[in-house]
């Protein structure tokens, strides 16, 4: 036969040394699960849940899916919520409270987190209460509707010496995780571009953008810190150019589609392409382009099936929404937020980095009021550790 001097040796012969690729991490969550040492680990972290609005239920599973996590209160303003979330998750040991009684959810000793997933207006507060409190804090994005709102939130947490954990769920991307990976190893050179799309599905219920803070630090804010967290670098100027073709959303004085370009200090250019709403699914994806390659992320699709007959082939339509596009995410977040609890890692979302990128969105949103590019500087004190500074 042709190939038997190709013939190798029985696979096992190496079977007590091969091993998964490192980017298989479900795979790697598993052999920690089954090691000898799975029954050693630190005790559960007790945590309080802030709301159970659409990313408080996502988190609420998260939550009670892992056995890391003691989830001791829920704090939610409408009770008619209340008791169908203990039935539908077995909720025996959970107390609910009203948001008036949350004195006693951060007076609670035993209590070591909250998570706070309610309305923008509320974060603040209930973060300010919490750290008050001695418990560190995971809050959605953002911190506060305000710049002077998440100083606030973050001098607080300094002086009680508590993390305080801005949720920027696409750093934990597998996909956008391993491109920003491989750029940083040097795999494509000096990035000479980044492009991200980000189109919403389904469009959100006007009431939710009457309260979102708007497309600029609603949206854009996930594509400008993941193309910052990507580069290292912030840019030194921007433009945008945005409409409203919804007659909904221009009533309300939003934006429905913009176009973000961002330069910055080492000559890097980035685009940004945001709708509110796209009917083919919940567009996502992702490209850097450099002289050794380009890099990037396509959609997803919730399984691989592809079907073919006389017109072509097909598959099934990409993710619908954010609950299930970023499920990975929203479960790798936490899993990070509690090692940062526990003392395993140090947080991987700083004050600076939260604060830079509201300072960005707001000159993206002032451009597209104006019609100009806004110039942007960075002092030292600004810029997270190891970021590029802007040569004097």
């Amino acid at each position: 036969m042709a190939t038997k001097a190709f013939k190798t040796e029985s696979p096992f012969e190496k079977i007590l040394t091969r091993t998964h690729d490192e980017s298989d991490f479900k795979y790697t969550n598993y052999t920690k699960y089954i090691s000898s040492q799975a029954g050693v680990s630190t005790s559960p972290v007790n945590l309080a849940l802030f709301g159970l609005g659409r990313a408080g239920s996502i988190h609420l599973s998260n939550i009670l899916a892992s056995p890391r996590v003691n989830l001791k209160y829920i704090v939610e303003e409408d009770q008619s919520r209340w008791e169908p979330s203990k039935i539908r998750w077995n909720l025996t040991n959970t107390t609910f409270v009203h948001p008036n009684d949350v004195a006693q959810v951060y007076a609670d000793p035993d209590l070591d987190a909250c998570l706070i997933a309610t309305p923008t207006f509320t974060h603040e507060g209930f973060i300010i209460g919490s750290l008050e409190g001695g418990k560190a804090v995971f809050s959605e994005k953002p911190i506060s509707q305000e710049p002077s709102g998440t100083a606030r939130c973050y001098q607080k947490a300094d002086s009680v010496g508590k993390p305080l954990f801005c949720a920027f769920n696409r750093r934990f991307d597998p996909s956008f995780g391993n491109v920003r990976d491989r750029v940083r190893a040097g795999d494509l050179g000096h990035v000479h571009m980044i492009k991200t799309t980000s189109r919403d599905s389904p469009l959100p219920s006007i009431a939710y953008l009457k309260i979102s803070g708007g497309i600029f630090h609603d949206c854009a804010v996930h594509d400008i810190d993941m193309i910052t967290w990507i580069l290292g670098e912030y840019p030194t100027e921007v433009f945008s150019a945005a409409n409203s073709h919804i007659p909904e959303i221009k009533a309300i004085d939003d934006w429905d589609n913009v176009a973000i370009t961002m330069k910055f200090p080492s000559g890097t250019l980035a685009t940004v392409d945001l709708s509110r709403f796209a009917n083919y699914g919940y567009d996502q994806r992702l490209e850097v382009f450099g002289p050794k390659g380009m890099l990037h992320v396509k959609n997803e699709t919730p399984n691989k099936t592809v079907f073919s007959d006389s017109c072509g082939s097909s598959e099934v339509p990409m993710y619908y929404s954010f609950p299930s596009r970023h499920a990975d995410g929203y479960m790798r977040e936490l899993d990070h937020f509690l090692d940062v609890v526990q003392g395993k890692c140090e947080m991987s979302v700083t004050d600076r980095m939260t604060s830079a990128v509201s300072k960005i969105a707001d000159a993206c949103e002032e451009s597209a009021k104006t019609a100009r590019a806004v110039q942007l500087s960075w002092k030292e004190d600004e810029l997270p550790q190891g970021y590029l500074k802007l040569a004097d």
